[in-house]
């Protein structure tokens, strides 16, 4: 495994991109240029937070008690959810939303954009275990791209001769002031597989406002969704490409308890989740010798 020296020595840019091992091993990717502050983890490829200058807070939520421990997701940030999402179809000791968020991830470039951001490109490492659980000839990029806004490109590309199908999300856990003070917008009139109690249709009318537990699937749609703060007086863009579902997700008091690292007692009011992925019927379909890529670029702005 190539260390933190070593990645500092290949890709670290001077002052804006270096890499450091966490206590527990894990290596971390540190960003700080003139626009944004910026952190991922190269096990799942995972972003643990992104902030803005201009903002006196995170925009990305990470949980206070989040766990860094090999072969576990980390709670918060934009864990990679690959090649499935929720539940796989037919094996169900196979993890929840794929292997992708708990695997190592071996970078491929780094560099700096014009306008200051700053850019860091990760494969997925194949091991027997990946093979196991998902016997197709791929590869898997993420590309972070950090700065005063924070863009990400999840790309699959069908590297054998028979096609094959996935479903994915950027399961993005956002900052806010409260949840009982949110609103999504932008999804409207869409359609929504509601997964709490079970699963039922249902049509968003008009913003989504929280009460209680939430966990829907949006499907058909390409929508862009804003996230309306009154108490930290913002508004958060969720601009998307190659997504054709949105899901929406608050555990509520029962669910976070029991899940037990959302930040006890109260933290998990202090995030949603807006997801930009490919569910259910929005499966799809990559073609051998061709590339799918899911994009979505956050920003954000004072009320």
């Amino acid at each position: 495994m190539i260390t933190a020296q070593q990645l500092n020595q290949q890709f670290g840019i001077g002052g804006q991109l270096g890499f450091r091992a966490d206590p527990g091993g894990l290596v971390i990717a540190e960003i700080n240029n003139a626009h944004a502050t910026a952190s991922l983890c190269l096990q799942g490829a995972h972003l643990m937070a992104w902030q803005p200058k201009s903002q006196p807070l995170p925009v990305v939520w990470l949980s206070r008690d989040a766990r860094l421990v090999p072969g576990k997701s980390i709670r918060g940030g934009v864990p990679v959810c690959w090649p499935w999402f929720g539940a796989h179809v037919s094996e169900p000791a196979f993890p929840a939303h794929g292997f992708a968020r708990t695997v190592l991830w071996r970078v491929l470039e780094s560099g700096s954009e014009p306008d200051g951001a700053t850019r860091l490109t990760l494969r997925l490492a194949e091991s027997d275990n990946t093979r196991t659980q998902w016997p197709h000839d791929s590869r898997l990029e993420l590309t972070v791209i950090a700065g005063k806004t924070l863009r990400m490109e999840l790309a699959t590309e069908n590297t054998g001769v028979t096609d094959f199908t996935i479903t994915e999300a950027l399961h993005t856990y956002f900052r806010v002031g409260d949840i009982g003070a949110v609103q999504v917008g932008g999804l409207a009139g869409c359609d929504y597989w509601n997964k709490v109690g079970g699963s039922t249709l249902g049509k968003q009318n008009g913003t989504i406002r929280f009460t209680g537990e939430t966990d829907r699937v949006y499907v058909n749609t390409a929508a862009e969704c804003t996230i309306e703060d009154d108490i930290l007086k913002r508004r958060i863009h969720i601009a998307k490409s190659g997504s054709r579902s949105t899901v929406v997700w608050t555990p509520w008091t029962e669910k976070a308890n029991r899940m037990g690292d959302l930040g006890q007692p109260d933290g998990w009011r202090e995030m949603v989740c807006v997801e930009s992925a490919n569910a259910l019927e929005n499966a799809v379909k990559v073609a051998a010798g061709s590339r799918h890529t899911l994009v979505v670029e956050y920003r954000a702005e004072p009320l």
